[in-house]
């Protein structure tokens, strides 16, 4: 599978400011990528670090004057990595409750719901689709402070909000999940895209309760508890206005087809 990605940013910075981005693609070992990454303000190449985290998500992190920044991103993908580790600190640390996944307020909830499921891929489906029934799928909806538990009062909410509700309810039943940042070849409309990561039979196993985009398409940016380890920018001090935003993801031919019983693993 070739896939090619990116995206593109106008800002218009107002007060002096340190920006960090989230947008390059993970290291995908086995397959080959061909990126290019590109930061210009006013006109004028601007120069960003590049900090390495867990998971092999990558923040640019860069210092910008008042100005125009433009921001380019573009890559190419061919073939398929290798299932993402495992580590016992991960799969401790992803049972626990987070910020946006608050998987304590969850307990006696979720093991009404979905804790007669001992089968571990029936139980990623229901999960799934009992988000997918229970929510609609509202652009705007939500804040951007908005948790699980918000999310399911609210009965609406974009990408991020399904997949912290649905990480919240897996860890509040024992099962580790975390929360990934895609792009998504399929989605419509086009953006970045949020799933959750469950662990199931030894791998890290996609859960997407918007059904937006083919599972088997997904190209992993960044991994982490939920929303707050994700992001594609933050902004620390100074005052920004993002212009615009465009996000492209695309694959070479037809588009897998996915189905909510199947057990998918980002590749």
């Amino acid at each position: 599978m070739k896939r090619i990605v990116g995206a593109t940013f106008e800002i218009d910075i107002t007060a002096p400011t340190a920006l960090e981005f989230q947008i390059a693609v993970a290291p995908h070992p086995g397959a080959e990528i061909a990126e290019s990454l590109s930061f210009t303000l006013n006109g004028r190449p601007l120069h960003a670090r590049e900090i390495c985290g867990d998971h092999g998500n990558r923040i640019h992190q860069l210092y910008a004057p008042v100005g125009t920044l433009d921001v380019l991103y573009e890559a190419t993908i061919v073939g398929r990595t290798m299932p993402a580790p495992v580590t016992e600190y991960d799969l401790s640390m992803y049972l626990r409750p987070s910020r946006y996944a608050e998987a304590d307020k969850f307990f006696g909830f979720a093991a009404t719901e979905f804790g007669s499921y001992l089968d571990s891929t029936t139980l990623l489906e229901k999960v799934s689709s009992w988000v997918g029934a229970r929510l609609n799928y509202v652009a705007g909806s939500s804040d951007p402070i908005d948790g699980a538990v918000d999310t399911l009062l609210s009965g609406a909410g974009v990408c991020r909000d399904f997949a912290h509700l649905v990480v919240a309810l897996l860890r509040a039943v024992n099962v580790p999940a975390r929360v990934v940042s895609v792009y998504a070849p399929g989605l419509y409309p086009m953006d970045f895209h949020a799933v959750a990561e469950a662990f199931v039979d030894g791998q890290w196993r996609v859960v997407d309760g918007t059904l937006l985009a083919p599972r088997q398409s997904l190209v992993r940016i960044a991994t982490g508890r939920d929303a707050a380890d994700i992001a594609f920018l933050d902004n620390h001090n100074g005052a920004i206005t993002l212009n615009k935003l465009m996000v492209t993801a695309l694959v070479d031919g037809d588009l897998p087809r996915d189905a909510v019983d199947q057990l998918v693993s980002i590749t």
